[in-house]
């Protein structure tokens, strides 16, 4: 994939969370493909490790760093680590999220609920703060909510809630931090990766039915590639002038 120069991120060192499958493996080879030294970070070091081997085979630079981002001291090394192993950190992607529990908020355990404010909203905010300390020159986060933040998504109500306060926190983040660090959020919807179809209950042969049940108005589910290209755009010199910006990633929806 070729970039023109505004969308070139060559010489950027990145972290992005979650990495290991899904939408931050495919952030994670946009970004490599622009240019950017890749942090790879998620619980289960196999994974992390697979797509940081894929990204060295096609000449990128990558590095797979094990972490629970609801351990504020382990987000904190991850960062440490990204300066140590590239000489920067300039690009932070607050993807990792998701939910063991699925199913009405009035039956919802708080340590379920607990667990996924740790997940989804107390990791984007010690992510956030952990990237701020480390990017010395300035740099761009960007935080990967959902478009059930701003509707309801019966089942998952609290999950819709922490992202509801993740693109709160963007917008205030990217006051604090300005002008140096530019903050924005990308909600997508409909993307069927392996956390939702394990969530939904979806296997593959139940998409076509689910797409046509969404009645996407751009006539297919998205795919983690649609959320990367959009990450890759807001980090680059392109977006120079954006923050604070919750962009819609959904096909119409």
């Amino acid at each position: 994939m070729a970039f023109p120069d505004e969308f070139r991120l060559d010489g950027q060192v990145a972290v992005v969370t979650g990495g290991g499958r899904g939408i931050g493996e495919a952030i994670a080879h946009a970004l490599s493909e622009a240019g950017t030294a890749v942090v790879l970070a998620a619980r289960r070091a196999d994974e992390v490790e697979k797509v940081a081997r894929d990204i060295a085979a096609r000449g990128g630079r990558a590095l797979a760093v094990p972490t629970d981002v609801t351990d504020p001291d382990a987000v904190d090394a991850l960062a440490r680590a990204a300066v140590d192993a590239f000489g920067g950190l300039t690009i932070w992607v607050n993807n990792a999220g998701g939910s063991r529990y699925f199913g009405p908020l009035r039956e919802i355990t708080l340590a379920d609920w607990r667990d996924c404010l740790d997940l989804n909203l107390t990791a984007v905010l010690t992510g956030t703060n952990a990237a701020a300390r480390h990017m010395a020159g300035g740099g761009s986060i960007v935080n990967i909510s959902s478009r059930s933040a701003v509707g309801p998504a019966p089942g998952s109500g609290h999950y819709a809630a922490a992202k509801a306060a993740v693109n709160s926190l963007t917008v205030n983040f990217s006051r604090e931090l300005a002008p140096s660090i530019r903050v924005n959020a990308i909600q997508p919807s409909s993307i069927p990766t392996e956390v939702v179809m394990d969530a939904l209950g979806l296997t593959e042969a139940d998409l076509p039915a689910f797409a046509e049940r969404k009645r996407i108005p751009l006539g297919r589910l998205g795919r983690p590639a649609d959320v990367a290209g959009v990450t890759v755009f807001l980090c680059s010199p392109a977006a120079a002038w954006i923050t604070g910006e919750v962009w819609t990633v959904s096909g119409g929806l």
